[in-house]
């Protein structure tokens, strides 16, 4: 399966086990990631130092520009503040960022397409479809079909998490020797450190949590 592949990503833990997983099946990977204005904007910090470690060029691709029309979010907006609790509450709605995701990946594609890669990675879960429409299967699909209709290069958008829980890429991750504490953030305030409350930070230490158990 190996190829050449764009890999969105973020510093966080599922991309950088997507990222950790296509260097294992012998991908030459060229990742990418977005400074759309975020709150937790210190993720982009992980995933440089992950990139230098590995010796892989990392792209940093600015859209604050864009990000500025993106409000309403609480990882846009300042005056909105981060919800707590667990992802499958409601409250955790205030964190979709509009269109997010199709913006990050129309560019990731472009960019695939430009260097004559035959796929494009995003490490969207299952734990994220309550949340976030566009995680979901069916926006996946979409998206892979407007691709590839609108470009005579067929790149395939390989999403191989889509069905895994947050504690399947955990302990794929831990199998690949990825260290989550050394070598990811989750936490959506941007603090110093992480919060322990908001929705990704409890959903990061069950996990974590989890995995372990199942060792």
């Amino acid at each position: 399966m190996a190829g050449k592949t764009v890999c969105v990503f973020s510093g966080g833990m599922d991309s950088t086990t997507l990222l950790y997983h296509l260097l294992d099946i012998s991908d030459e990977v060229l990742p990418v990631s977005f400074d759309y204005g975020q709150r937790h904007r210190k993720e982009l910090e992980f995933a440089a130092r992950t990139c230098a470690r590995l010796g892989l060029s990392h792209r940093l691709v600015d859209i604050r520009g864009a990000g500025e029309l993106l409000q309403g979010s609480a990882l846009t907006s300042e005056e909105i503040p981060v919800p707590h609790g667990h992802y499958e509450d409601k409250s955790m709605r205030s964190t979709v960022v509009p269109n997010r995701n199709m913006i990050m990946l129309a560019i990731a594609g472009g960019w695939a397409v430009a260097t004559g890669c035959r796929r494009l990675a995003v490490a969207v879960h299952a734990g994220d479809h309550a949340v976030y429409p566009d995680c979901r299967p069916e926006f996946i699909l979409d998206f892979e079909a407007a691709l590839q209709s609108g470009n005579y290069e067929k790149v395939e958008v390989y999403a191989p998490f889509l069905k895994w829980s947050k504690t399947d890429i955990v302990r794929l991750g831990l199998r690949l020797g990825i260290d989550f504490e050394r070598d990811t953030w989750s936490c959506y305030e941007g603090g110093a450190e992480p919060c322990g409350r908001c929705g990704t930070c409890v959903e990061r230490a069950e996990a974590l949590a989890a995995a372990q158990r199942l060792k």
